[in-house]
């Protein structure tokens, strides 16, 4: 079978950034829901009429991948506002309560990247945002989708699921 809309897609990759350095390598085989939100749009369309056993590689530019880094979405909070055992590449959904940034979005996911005595560094860009991507794509296997998975229109992943396994430079996981 070869990959068309709807379909469930077995793919295994290497990620690297726009420098060739390696970011990750998912060498087990992950299913991803062709046709709905799993897999970022660019690669869907270069993965269109490819079958099993076949490799293909991908460029993404930052506006097709996970968009360019914004400094408005980086903040600093006092530290007494956070847990007692906080670490650098802690996630947070939203600011925490009593937070004073104003205009920040409040459905963020927050990562911690660096921590003060008086004050902690938030940045809501996804790890990979501003970031060139090369990715190196291999088809394991293409399948019918079922009905279940067709309504869905994804097998449970988030629309950034390509890189669900992915750690940026820095070795932080980004999930």
């Amino acid at each position: 079978m070869m990959i068309s809309t709807p379909c469930v897609v077995s793919l295994t990759w290497k990620l690297n950034d726009g420098q060739n350095r390696p970011i990750d390598e998912l060498a087990e085989p992950v299913e991803f829901f062709y046709g709905g939100t799993d897999l970022l749009a660019k690669v869907e369309e270069a993965l269109t009429g490819y079958g099993p056993g076949d490799s293909l590689q991908v460029h993404l530019e930052p506006e097709h991948a996970f968009g360019d880094y914004k400094s408005e979405l980086v903040c600093f909070e006092a530290r007494a506002l956070f847990p007692d055992e906080l670490t650098t590449g802690m996630a947070f959904e939203g600011l925490p309560a009593g937070s004073v940034t104003p205009d920040m979005p409040a459905d963020a996911v927050y990562l911690v990247t660096e921590i003060y005595p008086s004050h902690v560094v938030l940045d809501a860009n996804h790890p990979l945002a501003g970031m060139a991507l090369r990715l190196d794509l291999r088809v394991v296997d293409v399948r019918e989708a079922t009905d279940a998975e067709i309504e869905a229109g994804s097998l449970g992943s988030s629309p950034l699921a390509v890189l669900a396994g992915s750690t940026p430079p820095g070795g932080q996981a980004l999930h």
